[in-house]
């Protein structure tokens, strides 16, 4: 029942953001055919306004958009006007989804292990080292850990290619600079969780019924330990896939990050639209998914 419930407040919850974003993007300064190379007069411009009904009320506008998505019509980009929205998302949300779970999995790789040796070694220069690791991760961007890694591996050494998607060298660069910063948290987040898990009694229970030390911990204590990673993993899958944005236009990747922000300063209402919509639906229903496998891996949680 819990999500069935969660499953319900989603169509309440996207018709709120829909509509926050329809009316913010349109009181914004500046119009969609502001931008063109050739101003066209009042008279052509009065027409193409008519033609996307721009020259609408707002609510009416907002009604149509409303049956438009109800039937799965994004509508038509009035930037990229040979293409509508749908076309455009599913040309870049392959790339968007498949550059965010990378760098999730390389989150997730490097993160877990350090936190799980750094808790074993306590005090010692292992944990400092790892400590030292996920501290620096967090507190440096991946905007900032990007232009690093292209200098470096990119221009001065000539060992991989500087941005696009064309080949699996090109997917390295964005990949780490997207999954450092998060795998800093997730060593924190593993590294307490196993400290505590440590600490715990049937660990204790385990202990004294004379298993073996890598049995209780791999089989007992990480399964407790991880909890804490797998409830970050909602919100860290929404910043991967909010955070990409820069990441995408850093490394010129043909994902959504490019189209939601020149959708943005061009004022593409349905392109922006379009993206927050899909994202808010996305984010929702990985963060359900997350509360699911949650309840799997401790079944002392029941969601009523």
């Amino acid at each position: 029942m819990y999500f069935l419930r969660r499953l319900a407040m989603l169509v309440p919850l996207l018709l709120v953001i829909s509509f926050l974003a329809f009316v913010l993007v349109r009181v914004a300064p500046g119009g969609p055919f502001d931008r063109e190379r050739q101003p066209a007069s009042p008279e052509i411009k009065r027409q193409i306004e008519a033609r996307y009904h721009l020259n609408e009320p707002i609510w009416k506008q907002y009604l149509r958009y409303l049956g438009d998505l109800a039937h799965g019509d994004f509508g038509p980009s009035l930037k990229y006007r040979s293409q509508n929205v749908n076309d455009i998302i599913a040309q870049a949300l392959p790339v968007s989804v498949l550059l965010g779970m990378m760098a999730f999995g390389f989150a997730l790789g490097v993160g877990i292990p350090i936190g799980y040796l750094t808790a074993l070694r306590r005090g010692r220069w292992e944990d400092h080292a790892g400590s030292f690791f996920a501290i620096l991760m967090v507190c440096i961007p991946g905007f900032v850990v990007a232009p690093v890694l292209i200098m470096l591996f990119a221009i001065k050494w000539r060992l991989l290619p500087v941005a696009l998607w064309a080949s699996p060298w090109h997917v390295i660069l964005p990949v780490t600079a997207l999954g450092l910063y998060f795998s800093g948290r997730i060593a924190r987040l593993m590294r307490e969780g196993m400290l505590n898990a440590m600490q715990a009694e049937y660990i204790t229970t385990a202990r004294a019924k004379g298993l073996g030390e890598n049995a209780v911990l791999l089989k007992h204590a990480f399964r407790l330990a991880v909890l804490p990673v797998v409830s970050y993993s909602g919100p860290l899958l929404a910043d991967l896939l909010t955070g990409a944005f820069v990441i995408e236009t850093i490394f010129q990747i043909p994902g959504l990050g490019a189209f939601i922000v020149n959708g943005s300063l061009n004022r593409d209402y349905t392109m922006v639209v379009g993206l927050v919509v899909l994202y808010a639906a996305l984010l929702v229903v990985l963060n359900l998914i997350v509360d699911f496998v949650y309840t799997l891996l401790d079944p002392r949680v029941k969601y009523e």
